[in-house]
């Protein structure tokens, strides 16, 4: 058997979970051809980017599975209507679609369906086609109708036999009817799911513009009333606003005080009189004041003007959200929905309630569809209701987490509070410094630690250059307005080297002496890691080591033990998505052609393999997945057939350390030479380009977050280990930490646990969680192998965000 055909080697039975749901599938592999099922997919109401890679997961995985599947074309239309609207879909129906916005198979609202003789027409053209399983793309309105005709399909059926427009046998073959809903929005309005498809695609859109716009409103000093969607729901507005700094947000679910116009311009002015040249404001189009009046971009404007006489300018960004190409986390996205869609309608029995799947932390989990729709009405009852905590609240755990960050990030400067009213005797000194190579985040970091720092009183110090920088001085205190305008900037503004401390830890341990240091934040990649965890390991030789130590993981590589996720792995992870499109569009018009592309991460296969993931690669290969020539001149033969079929672009990529000697030349010069006869090869090698570019909505604002957390561990830490003399001392391995992102969790792990879970010649971890989406990568590519169900069986109990 060879290495690709059997991945489930690779997955634990114990894999841990932080849901409150039942694990009963664990340890299920799924193969091909253990059932029968026909299923129809369709999108239904507004378009969303991440909708085709969806579409594309539930043809190739039913069609892996064994089954048969149908496109219905134009929503709940095409269901009625039927005919040509319905067809039969094939594996090269999707080649070519994954990285296309909108809905290839188109979406349309449809009065008829409100209506049962619509729903008749509906169900009949799925019987004439054998369709009892359907996959429901769409907002909280579709995934309704999808249950209520669930819910009446028997009657539906006797109906239509009373009519003679079916036969016995017909309803007998399509007794009952199943569904799984898929939540494609813009808005993220769905309660049960941490993330939509179609939202961060969205916020790109949004960061995109108001980049843009910064330019020309630092040219003429210019305030900008940015206009977003979210009727109902303020997301878009509130982490866009997050990852631009915007000075101020306008959103539904908490809505401004009554003078809210002269708080405004008591901001605007205090910016501006310290120099500040813009100001951004963002609106969502629902938001509203404490009494449910509409706050439009215009009632903003109105104000800046009459009260400030500022040159304000509204920009409605309108349909430009919805549009462009899906973000690489939004193809990854749809491609795992889809896929769990397929498996949970293969595990349908008659008695299957309809289900949602939905993305918790990192995991996809299945959820009762009614009781989440029923959630998402409860937060427009609340508002309406004048409920605003509570409504905040049902939004989850992260919307209040990113609401109260933006509100106390985005002071134009630190309170005027006394020590004394802070519960502390002293200022204490925290420092921040890099290590390591740089990438897309950093800086958003910084300025949320010092900014988080500031507000309880303390200061903060800022090393450039690294290790380096600490041993020459080369120091500096960093202040309050220091910081603004670094969230959208890539790169490191403190600098960063990869020198490891220990071979100087009698200078660092001086100047952490000279400059009286109570904490220090280290952000940075596995480099930073490793120095903190020297640092650690050498506290009993020296004293001033004994202060608390964190690590914020922040490397494109994403090869950090203790997180799943890394600052600046998604900008670059986004990078080479774009980059492969355009590589590939290049080809438009030429004969068959294959594109071998190397990236970046070392001995990790982490952008390898979810590149691949959203650029609809045919094969990644990476250093943890050892494959011999036989696994490659498999995969020639593999690519020729499916050029034959009808493909007529293939991409293949390579981590840069996936092997010594099948080296990407090696790869390439082999697929030249074996597929001559069908297609021509190119080699391409990504480089640093991976590593720049502005950062992503993600990385800007997990770095914000990251920050936070980490800000207010140093401080407890420090209160908790006071001595009498103001002195720190920390002792336990729990004091040097990483922090990391695990399951949606924020979690501190002591970096001398991390040791024994680290690969240090390779500079990897152990174990990775992505290694689960592998198979995936394969069989969305038509290859042979094994896949493991990643959603959990969800319970009427299940506790939901």
């Amino acid at each position: 058997m060879s290495t690709f055909s059997s991945y489930g080697r690779f997955f634990s039975s114990e894999r841990e979970s932080s849901l409150d749901v039942p694990m009963s599938l664990e340890g299920c592999i799924i193969r091909p051809g253990q059932k029968s099922r026909t299923i129809g997919v369709f999108t239904s109401g507004g378009d969303s980017q991440g909708m085709n890679a969806t579409v594309r997961a539930v043809i190739r995985m039913s069609l892996f599975m064994g089954g048969k599947v149908f496109f219905i074309k134009e929503g709940y239309q095409g269901m009625v209507d039927g005919e040509d609207y319905i067809v039969e879909a094939n594996w090269v129906s999707v080649s070519g679609i994954i990285h296309k916005g909108g809905t290839v198979i188109g979406s349309a609202r449809c009065k008829e369906f409100f209506q049962r003789e619509g729903r008749l027409k509906a169900a009949t053209n799925l019987i004439k086609n054998g369709i009892n399983n359907l996959v429901v793309i769409g907002g909280d309105g579709s995934l309704t109708g999808a249950n209520l005709f669930r819910q009446e399909w028997s009657s539906l059926l006797d109906e239509l036999i009373e009519k003679g427009k079916i036969t016995v046998e017909e309803r007998d073959k399509c007794s009952h009817l199943n569904i799984v809903g898929l939540v494609g929005s813009i808005d993220n309005d769905f309660c049960g799911t941490d993330m939509t498809i179609g939202t961060d695609s969205a916020l790109h859109r949004i960061i995109e513009a108001t980049d843009a716009i910064v330019t020309t409103a630092l040219s003429h000093q210019r305030t900008f009333i940015l206009e977003v969607m979210g009727r109902h729901c303020g997301y878009l507005a509130l982490v866009g606003a997050l990852a631009s700094e915007a000075d101020f947000v306008f959103i539904p679910e908490w809505p401004p005080e009554s003078e809210w116009p002269e708080i405004l311009c008591r901001k605007l002015k205090q910016g501006r009189d310290i120099g500040q040249r813009l100001n951004i404001i963002i609106v969502a189009e629902g938001a509203i004041d404490r009494q449910g009046n509409p706050i439009t971009a215009e009632d903003v404007k109105k104000v800046v003007e009459d009260n400030l006489k500022q040159d304000a300018r509204i920009t409605v960004l309108g349909h430009v959200q919805r549009g462009g190409s899906p973000s690489a986390f939004d193809r990854i996205l749809g491609c795992r929905m889809g896929a769990e869609a397929v498996i949970a309608l293969f595990d349908a029995t008659p008695e299957s309630e309809a289900c949602v799947i939905s993305l918790a932390g990192n995991q996809a989990v299945r959820l009762p569809l009614m009781k989440c729709v029923q959630m998402t009405k409860n937060v427009g009852k609340c508002m309406k209701d004048k409920n605003w905590q509570n409504a905040v609240k049902l939004r989850g755990r992260s919307f209040e987490r990113n609401l109260e960050t933006y509100r106390m990030l985005t002071r134009i400067k630190p309170p005027k509070t006394s020590l004394e009213s802070l519960g502390k005797d002293i200022s204490d000194v925290y420092a921040v410094m890099h290590i390591g190579a740089p990438c897309c985040g950093m800086n958003a970091a910084v300025r949320s630690f010092v900014r988080n720092c500031m507000f309880t009183g303390d200061t903060v110090l800022g090393i450039q250059e690294g290790i380096d920088g600490l041993i020459e001085g080369n120091v500096r205190h960093l202040h309050w307005g220091d910081v603004n305008g670094w969230v959208g900037q890539g790169g490191a503004f403190l600098g960063t080297k990869r020198t490891l401390p220990l071979p100087h830890m009698d200078k660092v341990v001086e100047k952490i002496r000279e400059y009286k240091i109570r904490g220090l934040l280290v952000i940075g990649g596995f480099e930073a890691f490793y120095s903190v965890l020297q640092m650690a390991e050498n506290r009993e030789k020296y004293p001033e080591l004994r202060i608390p130590l964190i690590v914020i993981p922040a490397t494109i590589s994403n090869n950090v033990p203790g997180t799943e996720f890394s600052l600046g792995a998604d900008t670059a992870l986004n990078e080479i998505t774009e980059i492969c499109d355009r590589i590939r569009q290049s080809a438009q018009g030429t004969k068959s052609r294959v594109f071998v592309v190397e990236t970046m991460g070392g001995y990790s296969g982490y952008l390898a393999t979810l590149a691949g993931l959203a650029g609809g690669a045919d094969a990644a290969y990476i250093f943890e997945e050892q494959f011999s020539i036989q696994d490659l001149m498999g995969d020639v033969f593999h690519m020729k057939a499916k050029m034959k079929e009808g493909v007529k672009r293939g991409l293949i990529l390579r981590n840069e350390c996936a092997n010594e000697h099948y080296s990407t030349e090696f790869i390439y010069r082999l697929y030249s030479e074996e597929g001559k006869d069908t297609f021509s090869s190119r080699m391409n090698v990504l480089g640093h380009m991976q590593q720049g570019g502005s950062p992503s909505p993600f990385d800007r604002n997990f770095g914000t977050k990251m920050s936070a957390k980490a800000a207010t561990w140093l401080i407890q830490q420090v209160k908790k280990h006071r001595q009498p003399d103001g002195s720190v001392i920390c002792d336990s391995p729990d004091t040097a930490v990483l922090l990391g992102l695990v399951r949606r969790n924020y979690v501190f792990t002591p970096v001398q646990i991390l040791k024994n879970e680290t690969d240090f010649k390779h500079r990897i971890p152990n174990h990775v969680w992505w290694l689960k989406l592998r198979p995936l990568l394969r069989i969305l590519a038509k290859h042979e192998s094994t896949y493991e169900k990643e959603a959990s069986v969800f319970s009427s109990d299940a506790e939901m965000d």
